[in-house]
């Protein structure tokens, strides 16, 4: 017991610090972005899970800002790639030349821009299906295959997408089952009126930021594996999968209207990111225990683009958020 004890007083010491790096690093990114901490929380959350995550959002509301804020906190190589409809696999992956060295001719594996710890990939949707695929394999994977070599990509390794929701024509809309490969869509919504107004004070004013890194790249390897001992009851566990289950037209756990707006709901990578993000988002707070609050913050960004609603669903104006929402509020907290 004594063991257990001085077990959990090291993994509370440990969560205290997590919690005070984090803290230094948001300090850092607000010397660049004004509000958006919910967008901020569900990134961090995303990398330290090992996760990646995809920014929907009209242009002009900061997205890319906010990735190379992020990028610029942390001591990690970032490569920012502008997806456009001329873009090949190879562009992002990499390549084989041949060179010629001390008189003998070999191919040479040159690395693209994948190739780093943090990488923005700029308006997803403008490059055609099989460049996206390039990508969201290097995501699941974490390796790409080049000339039937395979190469390791870097640890960490976080990609964060952005896609514009308007202006669709010309576009190359993400099928369903390569946005399951994020862990998070995160919305970002207009700033308040007062972030506006001081949005507006500093404009025109110097870009140079000064934003330092704050966090190694050893260090979110530790993170990563701290995150791991944080502790999700088997009642969290329970009303994760009913969550998640009644997000399904025909299971026993999903309600009327989801039979009746709903062609298919989220699989059990969903209840994983569940969990993964809720131990995330009870570490960074510094708590060892996931809390029903943190699965419940972490349902519309895991569970928007898993739910499809069917055409009558449309029809009515019925949104996946809309659905997730009803399903938070009926679906009872197991008790302990």
């Amino acid at each position: 017991m004594a063991l257990e004890l001085q077990d959990r007083d090291r993994l509370l010491q440990e969560l205290d610090r997590l919690r005070r790096d984090v803290n230094a690093l948001v300090d850092e990114v607000a010397k660049g972005i004004i509000g958006q901490e919910r967008v901020l929380g569900l990134i961090l959350a995303a990398g330290f899970s090992r996760g990646h995550c995809l920014l929907v959002g009209v242009p002009g509301l900061a997205k890319t800002s906010m990735v190379k804020a992020v990028a610029a906190s942390l001591d990690l190589p970032f490569k920012r790639i502008q997806f456009t409809p001329d873009l090949m696999p190879s562009d992002i992956t990499g390549t084989e030349v041949l060179s010629e060295e001390e008189g003998r001719r070999a191919f040479r594996f040159v690395p693209g821009p994948l190739f780093a710890s943090v990488i923005l990939a700029d308006e997803i949707n403008r490059t055609p299906p099989k460049t996206q695929a390039a990508l969201l394999e290097a995501m699941q994977e974490r390796q790409v295959t080049v000339s039937s070599h395979t190469h390791e990509l870097p640890d960490p390794f976080l990609v964060i997408a952005t896609q514009n929701p308007i202006e669709q024509e010309g576009t190359y809309e993400l099928p369903e089952a390569q946005q399951d490969r994020f862990m998070f869509q995160i919305e970002v919504n207009y700033p308040t009126l007062q972030e506006e107004e001081k949005i507006l004070t500093l404009a025109g004013t110097s870009s140079n930021w000064g934003i330092r890194p704050v966090m190694s790249g050893e260090r979110v390897r530790e993170i990563q594996d701290l995150i791991q001992h944080v502790h999700c009851s088997n009642y969290m566990l329970s009303y994760v999968a009913r969550l998640v289950r009644a997000t399904r037209p025909g299971d026993a756990f999903a309600p009327a209207y989801i039979n009746e707006l709903v062609e298919w709901g989220a699989g059990p990578r969903a209840g994983q990111f569940l969990i993964h993000g809720g131990k995330a988002l009870a570490a960074m707070d510094g708590r060892p225990t996931v809390s029903p609050a943190d699965i419940q913050a972490l349902a519309i960004p895991v569970l928007r683009h898993r739910v499809a609603p069917n055409f009558q669903a449309q029809a009515d104006g019925v949104t996946s958020v809309d659905l997730i929402k009803r399903i938070l509020e009926e679906t009872p907290i197991p008790k302990s």
